[in-house]
């Protein structure tokens, strides 16, 4: 039985009850860990903190290991035995049971960690630009990236903040937001819609960032490959800008040393163009540009014209993470990062 600075008789730790600096930095870890607190070992129990323990209580109320992409190695309402009753957020010492329970078992997965996340960092930097642009352009990837992550595998510590586990991103589309619908890790945010991960997955692509960036680009081309002209489905603006035909890797042919390399270039001679709300997100389009849950403006300038680059790409990578409305601001998001701004 792990020993827990925050299992104390009578001890419940919230938002208004915050515990003591220490005890709090080890709830944070541990809820790291395990997946349910998206970033912050800070001592302070704030409102991420509160939505990571509401999370935790709705697995333990609800999660039975499966999700649209296969099954967890455990259960996680299995940690419960009727302990927890209700999502609160409040960290009693019921709840303090079922963390402890799920610690102690070796077949619930931890997410990694790194000794030097800064150094880690640079390094993973470094080989992604120096990835060749075969399968696809890594300009775009690495923009897709910069979007994702900011190019992080790793949390940098900073202050008082000693985070240093891999980068997590949550998404939570069910419309309770105590509910993590998925995750991504790492760099490349490789996504999971089960919880926890599979041993493979954290040995794989969540520890191992070259796995990582390798999912991505693998993503991104299977984006261009189906999305863009089908035959999985179509891209619309693409349709009403370009039309149906062949899809288009570079506008350079492959003895061109710029071939699939010159991507920045490319964007900054299609002009740029500023998008404000109300405007429809392609011509034609009955869907008007406004803001999101994700994306709290719907005003940009500068924006590359995407359909004088040259090639498809601008219309895969909307599809890389999201869709609908938000596919478009993503777009715009990686076409500006590839853009220098």
């Amino acid at each position: 039985m792990p020993t827990l600075s925050y299992r104390q008789p009578g001890l419940v730790i919230a938002v208004d009850s915050p515990g003591s600096h220490p005890q709090v930095c080890d709830l944070q870890r541990d809820l790291r860990a395990l997946g349910y607190l998206r970033r912050g070992i800070d001592g302070a129990f704030g409102s991420g903190t509160e939505r990571a323990v509401k999370a935790l209580q709705h697995d333990l109320l609800n999660n039975a290991g499966k999700g649209s992409d296969g099954s967890a190695p455990v259960r996680v309402l299995d940690y419960n035995r009727g302990r927890v009753s209700a999502v609160t957020g409040r960290v009693d010492q019921s709840l303090v049971e079922c963390i402890s329970d799920i610690l102690d078992d070796a077949n619930f997965p931890r997410l990694p960690f790194s000794k030097d996340p800064a150094g880690d960092n640079r390094k993973i930097a470094v080989q992604i630009a120096a990835l060749p642009s075969t399968r696809v352009p890594t300009p775009y990837l690495v923009a897709i990236l910069k979007q994702e992550s900011g190019l992080l595998h790793y949390v940098v510590p900073h202050g008082t903040d000693e985070d240093d586990f891999v980068v997590v991103g949550t998404d939570t589309n069910s419309g309770d937001p105590d509910v993590i619908t998925s995750r991504g890790y790492g760099a490349g945010q490789f996504t999971l819609f089960h919880h926890p991960p599979r041993p493979e997955e954290v040995a794989g692509p969540i520890l191992d960032p070259g796995h990582n960036v390798d999912r991505a680009a693998s993503l991104l081309r299977d984006k261009f490959d189906g999305f863009v002209a089908g035959p999985t489905s179509t891209a619309d603006d693409r349709i009403a800008e370009i039309g149906r035909g062949p899809l288009r890797l570079c506008k350079y042919e492959p003895s061109d040393p710029r071939y699939m390399t010159d991507c920045r270039a490319c964007a900054a001679a299609a002009g740029s163009r500023s998008i404000r709300p109300g405007l429809p997100v392609f011509p034609g389009s009955g869907t008007p540009w406004a803001p999101t849950q994700y994306y709290a403006s719907a005003s940009y300038d500068g924006v590359p014209v995407r359909e004088k680059i040259g090639c498809d790409w601008p219309y895969a990578v909307r599809r890389y993470n999201g869709g609908g409305i938000n596919s478009y601001h993503y777009q715009v998001k990686v076409l500006k990062n590839l853009a220098g701004e």
